[in-house]
């Protein structure tokens, strides 16, 4: 996002964006609330659809501009065995925390305990799981050593910090349910005509280009 707005506002230069990051599920909470944001990019499209069937939104407004893809990180220092084992490498007994988002709110955090449930070893290691408020947090504790494995997004395992001191294994995209990241205009946006500039603008070929790069894979245009 940092990237995309730095070539939006050069190319805008009329129009600042002021990104809050955090949880999607917190985010859906607090613009029921009444929360002044004009536009919502959420890790899933059902919180921004949610926010429609509340009349906080048009269906109009509603898009989709991603899709996620899940990956277990550990460091470059540890010796699981991911290629050979899959998810059953979380079993091994030198892991003793697992990050995850916090499932209650986060989706790559319920992608992360289906995906676990579904390759059969999360009633083993949900006492182990560590949470994160979101998905870069659950990234942070395993890139810090406070965990010793986390299940992220591609996206965030492709960081630079990330890729220096880790690798990754790509959890099968049978495992979980499709990680589709949509967006949507709020119905009380002050700069709504510009949140829908913006909007437009990201699903252009070249953000799509961009995107692809940060390891998501696109929606159908």
């Amino acid at each position: 996002m940092p990237d995309l707005i730095a070539v939006y506002e050069k190319a805008h230069p009329e129009i600042k964006i002021s990104p809050t990051y955090g949880a999607s599920g917190k985010f859906y909470e607090q613009i029921k609330n009444g929360a002044p944001f004009d536009l919502f990019l959420s890790a899933d499209a059902a919180l921004p659809e949610k926010l429609i069937e509340a009349s906080q939104a048009e269906k109009a407004d509603f898009f989709l501009y991603a899709v996620g893809h899940l990956v277990v990180w550990v460091s470059k220092t540890s010796a699981l065995d991911f290629d050979g084992k899959g998810m059953q490498a979380l079993l091994d007994p030198t892991v003793k925390k697992i990050a995850i988002a916090n499932p209650a709110h986060a989706p790559y955090g319920r992608a992360a305990v289906a995906a676990m449930q579904k390759l059969g070893v999360y009633e083993a290691v949900q006492d182990r799981m560590v949470l994160g408020e979101n998905v870069v947090q659950a990234a942070q504790f395993a890139e810090t050593g406070a965990a010793d494995a986390a299940l992220i997004g591609l996206s965030v395992a492709l960081a630079p910090k990330m890729m220096e001191r880790g690798r990754y294994w790509e959890v099968p995209s049978d495992a979980f349910p499709k990680l589709e990241q949509g967006g949507v205009v709020l119905r009380e946006a002050k700069n709504a005509a510009e949140a829908r500039k913006f909007r437009d603008w990201l699903r252009t070929e070249e953000v799509r280009a961009v995107l692809k790069k940060y390891g998501f894979a696109l929606p159908e245009a």
